[in-house]
C-alpha cells in the first residue's frame, strides 16, 4: 500500500508541474544583497526579517521547497526522520548518521519525570496548544541544565538589536571595555546548528513532542498514556501513542507525509514568533514555547482545529451541499479553502487530497 500512496503523490507532482512549470525563479534562490529595499504593509506584509537556506515557499507557482528538495519528492521518497535531519544538517543523511539519528530519536521518546510532572497539572481542562507549551517547558527543565549559572549564554560579545539598551544587556566588564563594546561587531549565527547543544535540543523536542502531544490526548479522552514503542518508526509510534492500536503501513505512511508537510514553511507566524525569541540568545525551548503559542491562533495553526470543527458541524455527507450552500448565501468563509500566499495552488493539498484504495477514513 505504500508503493500506491508514493504512486499517488507522483501522479499529483505530474500534474502540477504541468500546471504551472517546473522551475523556481533563480532571483529568489540567490542570497541577495543587504539592505533591501521593500514595500511594507500592515500587519509586516511585505517586510524581509532574513534569508533562508531552509525553506523555500513560492506562492505564484505552488512550489514548497526544504534545502533544495521539493516536497513532492520528499514525500515520495524519503521518510520523516530522513527529512528531519535534511532540515537540521543541510543535507540527507547517509546510512550510519540515520542509524545514529534514529537511535537517538527512539531514545529521547521516553520521558517519564516530564509526564509525570505534566500530569501535575489539569491538561484534561487545559487547550491542548497550552499543554504543548506546558509540556515544552517541562522538557526543558528535565533535559537540560540550562537554569544553573555555570550554564548561562556568553553575552559578553553580543550587540543588542537597540543601541540604546547595549549598555544594560552587555555584562559589566570594566573601564577598559566601555567603549570597544559598542563598535565591536556581531558574530554571525551558524545556520546549520553545528552547536552541540542546540542540536541535541532539537533531537530531544523532535522525538518528545509527539510523545507529550499523544499524552496529553488520552488523558483527555479519559484513557491512560501509553509508553513509546523503540520498535516502530516516529509516525508509527506517534499514531501507536494516540490510538492504542499499532497503525497499519498505509495509516502509517498517511502520518509520515502529513509529518513532512508540516516540517517546515518559511517566514510563518509562528517561525517568525520563535526566532523573535531566539534572537534574544534565548535557548531553544523558550523560542518553541513562543513558536507553540503563535501556533494556537485561529488565523494560523488553530485554522485546521476551524476546519475540524465545521466537519462535525456538517455531519455526514448527505449534508454537505446544503451546508456549503447555507454558508455561502449568508457570505462566510469555508474554513479549509484559500490561502493567503499560494495562488495557484497549495502543493500540500494536491499531495494530501488523493486517497488511495483502502484508505482509512
Amino acid at each position: 500500500m505504500k508503493t500506491d500512496i508514493k504512486s499517488l503523490i507522483m501522479e499529483a507532482a505530474n500534474a502540477a508541474r504541468e500546471e504551472t512549470g517546473d522551475h523556481i525563479e533563480s532571483q529568489f534562490t540567490q542570497r541577495p544583497q543587504w539592505p533591501i529595499d521593500c514595500t511594507v504593509g500592515p500587519g509586516l506584509e511585505g517586510a524581509i526579517a532574513c534569508e533562508s537556506a531552509v525553506g523555500y515557499v513560492n506562492g505564484t507557482a505552488g512550489r514548497l521547497i526544504y534545502r533544495g528538495y521539493d516536497v513532492f519528492d520528499l514525500c515520495t521518497h524519503a521518510n520523516y526522520e530522513e527529512v528531519s535531519y535534511l532540515l537540521l544538517h543541510g543535507r540527507l543523511p547517509n546510512e550510519a548518521e540515520y542509524k545514529k539519528f534514529n537511535e537517538t530519536l527512539i531514545k529521547d521518546r521516553y520521558l517519564p519525570l516530564t509526564l509525570r510532572q505534566l500530569m501535575g497539572f489539569p491538561v484534561e481542562a487545559m487547550n491542548s496548544m497550552a499543554s504543548l507549551r506546558l509540556g515544552t517547558l517541562l522538557l526543558r527543565q528535565t533535559l537540560t541544565s540550562r537554569d544553573l549559572d555555570d550554564d548561562r549564554p556568553d553575552i559578553s560579545t553580543a550587540i543588542g538589536a537597540d543601541e540604546d539598551s547595549i549598555a544594560m544587556e552587555l555584562a559589566p566588564l570594566g573601564k577598559e571595555h566601555a567603549t570597544y563594546e559598542f563598535k565591536q561587531e556581531q558574530k554571525k549565527p551558524d545556520n546549520n546548528l553545528d552547536n552541540a547543544a542546540e542540536l541535541r535540543s532539537c533531537y530531544h523536542l523532535i522525538a518528545a513532542l509527539p510523545t507529550i502531544v499523544a499524552a496529553v490526548h488520552r488523558v483527555r479522552n479519559g484513557e491512560m498514556p501509553i509508553a513509546p514503542d523503540a520498535e516502530l518508526s516516529h509516525s508509527a509510534n506517534f499514531l501507536y501513542m494516540l490510538t492504542g492500536k499499532k497503525p497499519t503501513p498505509i495509516e502509517e505512511k498517511i502520518m509520515d507525509v502529513a509529518l513532512i508537510l508540516h516540517a517546515d514553511h518559511g517566514m510563518n507566524a509562528s517561525t517568525f514568533a520563535t526566532l523573535v525569541v531566539a534572537s534574544t540568545l534565548s535557548d531553544i525551548y523558550f523560542s518553541v514555547g513562543s513558536g507553540i503559542s503563535a501556533l494556537n491562533g485561529p488565523l494560523h495553526g488553530g485554522a485546521n482545529e476551524n476546519v475540524l470543527y465545521t466537519l462535525q458541524e456538517i455531519g455526514n455527507e448527505q449534508n454537505v451541499e446544503s451546508w456549503v450552500e447555507k454558508t455561502l448565501a449568508a457570505k462566510e468563509k469555508v474554513p479549509g479553502f484559500g490561502h493567503r500566499v499560494y495562488k495557484a495552488y497549495d502543493p500540500r493539498a494536491k499531495i494530501l487530497a488523493p486517497r488511495p484504495n483502502n484508505c482509512p477514513r
